[in-house]
Formats: C-alpha cells, structure tokens, sequence
C-alpha cells in the first residue's frame, strides 16, 4: 500500500565526492554523521552545506522517499542501525513509529521552546507531535492544505468554496477538468466528494458508493497526469478550468510565476464535522538507532534557525509555508510576491476548515476500486 503526499521523487542529495551503491552501510567506525530520510527540500544543497560548514569533518547525508510507508518500511526492514532522522507526515510517528519502537523521544527540555514560535495551529504543542504518554516524537515544520486547484478567471474562489468537491459532480465541468493522478489524495477526496469519511472503514455499501463517485469523476475528466507543472500550464492556457487534488504545494510554483488566477481551494464545509479539505503536516523525528549520531538532535534544532525555515519553505519546485512563520525573524525573511505563492492572506482559516490527514483504513479496497474506475 502506498500512501505519500506526493506521487514524485526529486532525488537524492549526498555529500560532494560521496557515492553510495544501495543502502547505506550498516557499521560506522565513527557516529560524527547524519544520515536523513525525508521528504524533498531537506537535501538540498542549501539546507544541508550550511550545517556541514558548522560541523566540519562531519558525513552529512541525505535521502528523499517517494512515500511515507516506503520510508517507514526500510525501518521495518532493519534501516534503523542506518538512519538519525525520519521526515514524514504527521499521522505516523504516533500511529505506527513510536508504537514500534523505530523513533525515540526527543529531548523536551532542548525543543519544547520552539513550539512558542510556531503558529497557533502548532502552540498546543501539535497533538500528533507527542505520544500518549506525552514524549515529544517529532517536530512540525512544513505543512498545508490539500484540496483543489482552480482559474479564478474562470470559476471564482468563492463559488468553489461554497461549491467544494460537488465542482467536480456538476454536469457543467464536465470535460472542463483534469485530474492530478496523486492516487492516494484521489482516493481520499472522492470519498469527501461522495460525503464519506476516508478515515473510517467503510463497509460494501460504502465501497459501492465510493465507485459511484470515482467512476463519476473520471468519466467528467479531460486529462490525467502526475506531473504538477503540466497541470499548472493547463490551467493557465485555459485547456481545463479546474484540476481535482491540488493545493498549496501544487498551485504554489505557478502563482510565484505570476498566475495568481491559479489558486489552492479549501472547502467552506464538508462530510466530516462539517469540514471538506484535509491538511497535511510534516514531522520530523529522531530515529531509534542503536549507534546514535552525535549531531542528529543538532540538526533538528538547527532547522529552526529563520533561515533555514525558508530554505526548506521554498526548496527548489514547490514552496509551502512553515510552522515557525510566527516567529517575526522568519516571516521578515519572506517577500510579499512569496506570501502571495503560498496564499498566506487565506491559509489560517483554510487550516480551520481542514481535516488532518490520516491513515486509511479501507485503502486497499478503495484503490482497487479507484484503479479500476481510472483504467475505464
């Protein structure tokens, strides 16, 4: 099963000089290292030669996955002796890592500050950054709605608030919209297209009522495709009004172009307690390596630092707003044109009508399902 928020791998970002051929060795003489297996962003070369320069003689290393399960799996599969930290999204470290004992707390007294620079989303401490037990297991840093995309030349952003996912049921779009085949994404948002909850199991009836809505919506699409900015230029040359599954992070590259008519929607309401768009939320947690490095905590302390906040919030591609952002010295590091990118003038009240993302329980039915509905 493969759940991810992006469908894409941007590639790997090692040390200069350094190769590696399959995974990385198991037995280090020395620990003065970091090996990190993340989403894109954090192997860029302007995140990772700032942190080398401070450590130097340091092996600094860096690995961007293609879904989080993947990434969670290599630990299942005995990585934990290879890896320091994991960078995932936010239901996994209290869902699954810390249960099995692949990530340990990190030390609150050193990071528990940093969560009053964080947006209120995020002062509570973030729930899902902590365990039952109340161990702090992760640090909230990017993040965003996750929903639709539309030409606000051609649908308003009001009328595809208050239309939400019916847009894509509406006979008049038919042949008017693309699909931005992030499958997993797909399969939760046909689900809230249909009023159903894509975090509950869903029974034959359900499952019969999911088809329903996924056959709908392939049969109303002009184009598929996994590639954001194809979708984008879509948008823009008016081949489509309006793409289904898109959010901040898709629409992002566009508006910093200068398409601000390309905006991320967030419904006004929703199937579940009232809410329609779901958000996701990277963690960033210490894995439980029996031969720890001496710089991993260093390295998740030193990407609170203004900035780096921005260089992860505008890595090279997609660009996504930051947890720190109230902090006055990273917010002062983003000009209005960036702001405008990641649609902060809307982003608290769409962050109130999100749903968090989670795990799904039926997804190995529904993808069938959809898979099949996406072949026809």
């Amino acid at each position: 099963m493969t759940i991810s928020r992006r469908q894409f791998n941007k590639g790997v970002a090692f040390t200069a000089g350094a190769t590696l051929a399959g995974p990385i060795g198991s037995a280090f003489a020395a620990r003065n290292e970091l090996n990190i297996l993340c989403w894109e962003g954090y192997n860029t070369d302007e995140v990772l030669s700032p942190f080398r320069k401070l450590n130097p003689g340091a092996t600094v290393r860096a690995e961007s996955g293609t879904s989080d399960p993947d990434m969670i799996n290599k630990l299942r599969a005995g990585e934990t002796n290879v890896w320091d930290l994991i960078n995932v999204n936010q239901p996994w470290a209290q869902g699954q890592l810390y249960p099995e004992g692949l990530i340990k707390p990190l030390n609150k007294d050193r990071f528990m500050p940093y969560f009053d620079q964080m947006l209120p989303e995020f002062k509570a401490p973030y729930p899902l950054a902590l365990a039952g037990n109340g161990d702090l297991i992760g640090m909230p840093q990017r993040y965003g709605p996750f929903s639709f995309v539309v030409n606000t030349d051609k649908i308003s952003r009001a009328t595809a608030e208050d239309q939400g996912w019916k847009l894509f049921l509406d006979p008049k779009m038919k042949g008017r919209y693309g699909i931005l085949t992030y499958d997993n994404w797909n399969v939760m948002h046909m689900a809230l297209t249909g009023d159903q909850n894509p975090f509950e199991p869903m029974d034959a009836a359900g499952l019969e009522t999911f088809k329903k809505t996924a056959d709908a919506i392939f049969g109303g699409a002009k184009m598929l495709t996994d590639d954001l900015v194809a979708m984008n230029l879509a948008l823009i040359n008016g081949e489509i009004d309006a793409y289904f599954t898109g959010g901040t992070y898709t629409a992002s590259p566009a508006r910093l172009d200068g398409a601000s008519n390309v905006r991320a929607i967030t419904p006004n309401s929703g199937p579940v307690g009232g809410k329609g768009g779901v958000v996701w939320v990277e963690l960033t947690s210490l894995v439980n390596n029996p031969n720890p490095s001496t710089i991993a905590e260093d390295f998740l302390e030193y990407v609170q630092k203004p900035e780096i906040c921005k260089a992860v919030a505008f890595a090279e591609g997609t660009y996504n707003p930051v947890s720190q952002m109230a902090n006055p010295k990273v917010m002062s590091l983003f000009d209005s044109d960036e702001l405008d990118a990641i649609q902060m003038d809307s982003l608290a009240e769409e962050m109130e009508r999100s749903l968090d993302y989670q795990i799904v329980p039926s997804y190995d039915e529904l993808i069938k399902i959809y898979s099949e509905a996406k072949r026809s």
